[in-house]
């Protein structure tokens, strides 16, 4: 009998396998191969200061040493203190129905809980040097399976960036001085998204130790103009399954905007010395995503009262500008300041969108070697014209693309999740030493990827049992309610993912021998 896994070291006795025909076949490509002394390359050298490392392992004597662990804190505080974080503790409100405090419940709880993968993952970028879609490899394999979740996450990127351009314009367009159309407000957020992004990493991290701080300033000013309209007393108009339904769906939206940092989370760790501690690494990204994030979003929660208060300009803004528009009757008290208020909140995304653009970047690089040869920041300008079109497309469908979006990324981000986290816990023991970064673009010491296929495909099944949407209505979630349905998709998909993942992992191990 054949000794697969001696096959695969010899790679010469049973080339009629598909695994081996493909992965001779199979183009391997290092950064070292791609031609760096033409084209858009020697325009990259012109310009100093510019990042030029893309997906590369970042060696242990490349790291920046002086890297703070703060610099954590502060770069989700920027990238979570922004009006996008605000606009979902709305939906609460706006598309479940929700009073404040089960809105505030539901926040604060499946915050705690989607967050937990983020700064956990937080930890391999260190021990590693690799970016975040390019260390899955170690649990989807070079190729296919980890084309999905690579593509995904360049959706997803895209997709954020969209909609943080529609939130940046329509404050600024809510805003009577300057007087700033929709559509200029999305190509100013975009275009100063770009920048930081395109030079890299530092400048990532020097723009969003700052950025967060004017943005929490307004935000407190708003919670301390409109305390006195905040109604936090129950409605009494809905029963207790339609609670539990909205709770289950509004706690899946999120979910999708807590977890979806964590296809990017290694990508801004990587520059951390290799012994730095993991438990204080992840205490501090844990701390720097969760206060933002639960602060923000339930003072969106808060701000959704006051449209039944006695005072009608907070409808009146909302019905005819959105959340630009309650933000600006917030703000209506402190005349021409306050107008001047709103171009410094939506500025706010940009912080965000910064983070968006940079791992665009290198997700699209980790597609295939040959993107390599693409430099970075070049990828970045194409990643902001996509997203710029996007938003101006869809800049009159905010509040539905935003709910939409942020639950089918928690779907797909529960799958990934669970395979990465088991695959480092169960099968590497926990064990950095179990791993071989410098071998990261070679198939033969990775996995197959036969058993993170079956797993997505598991994972999937179970999403569409207990999703709930406009569009559709998984068998599970009717259970919960018949009509409208508890979104449970989140659930269910790491459930079911995680129980087939071990099984189908132990068999391909044993067949192939890694």
């Amino acid at each position: 009998m054949l000794d697969p896994a001696n096959d695969v070291e010899k790679a010469s006795d049973n080339k009629e396998t598909i695994v081996q025909v493909v992965e001779e076949h199979s183009p391997h490509h290092d950064v070292d191969d791609v031609p760096r002394d033409r084209g858009l390359w020697k325009l990259l050298d012109r310009l100093d200061g510019v990042e030029t490392r893309g997906i590369e392992r970042v060696p242990p004597n490349d790291r920046n040493h002086t890297h703070r662990l703060s610099d954590c804190v502060w770069m989700w505080f920027g990238a979570n203190t922004t009006i996008a974080t605000f606009a979902l503790g709305t939906l609460g409100s706006s598309v479940f129905g929700l009073d404040f405090r089960p809105a505030t419940f539901t926040i604060i709880f499946f915050n705690l809980i989607s967050t937990i993968p983020v700064a956990y993952f937080s930890t391999f970028g260190p021990k590693l040097g690799l970016r975040q879609m390019t260390l899955s490899r170690f649990s989807f394999a070079l190729y296919f399976p980890n084309w999905i979740p690579v593509i995904l996450n360049l959706v997803a990127c895209l997709g954020w960036s969209t909609v943080k351009c529609i939130a940046g314009a329509l404050t600024l367009s809510a805003a009577k001085f300057p007087k700033i159309p929709s559509t200029a407000g999305v190509i100013i957020i975009a275009i100063s998204s770009l920048v930081p992004s395109f030079i890299g990493y530092r400048y990532v991290f020097a723009f969003e130790r700052y950025t967060w701080i004017p943005n929490a300033v307004m935000f407190f000013l708003i919670f301390g103009l409109c305390g006195q309209y905040f109604d936090f007393s129950s409605s009494g108009d809905a029963s207790t399954s339609v609670t539990v339904a909205s709770v289950l769906s509004f706690g899946s939206a999120v979910c999708g905007f807590g977890l979806g940092w964590s296809s990017l989370a290694a990508d801004y760790t990587v520059n951390y010395p290799e012994d730095v501690s993991s438990i204080r690494l992840f205490i501090w990204n844990y701390i720097g995503l969760n206060v933002p994030l639960i602060l923000v979003e339930i003072l969106g929660a808060a701000m959704m009262t006051t449209l039944k208060s006695s005072a009608p300009k907070f409808a009146e803004g909302y019905a005819s500008g959105s959340i630009g528009g309650l933000l600006g009757a917030a703000l209506t008290p402190l005349g021409l300041p306050g107008q001047l208020g709103l171009p410094i909140l939506a500025s706010g995304v940009i912080a965000n969108n910064i983070l968006n653009m940079y791992s665009l970047a290198l997700t699209t690089q980790a597609l295939h070697p040959w993107l390599q040869s693409i430099p970075r920041p070049f990828i970045c300008v194409i990643g902001t014209v996509v997203s710029i079109v996007l938003a101006v497309t869809g800049i009159n469908h905010f509040a539905s693309w935003l709910n939409v979006f942020l639950d089918l990324l928690g779907y797909v981000l529960a799958i990934y999740c669970t395979i990465v986290i088991e695959e480092h816990l169960i099968f590497r023991r926990g064990k950095w030493s179990n791993y071989d970064p410098e071998n990261i673009a070679d198939p033969k010491h990775l996995p197959v990827g036969i058993a993170a296929t079956v797993a997505l495909i598991a994972g999937v099944i179970g999403t569409v049992l207990g999703m709930s949407q406009e569009w559709y209505i998984g068998v599970l979630a009717k259970q919960i309610e018949p009509n409208i349905g508890g979104d449970i998709g989140f659930e269910l998909a790491a459930a079911f993912t995680g129980i087939v993942y071990p099984i189908a992992r132990h068999f391909e191990k044993k067949k192939f021998g890694r």
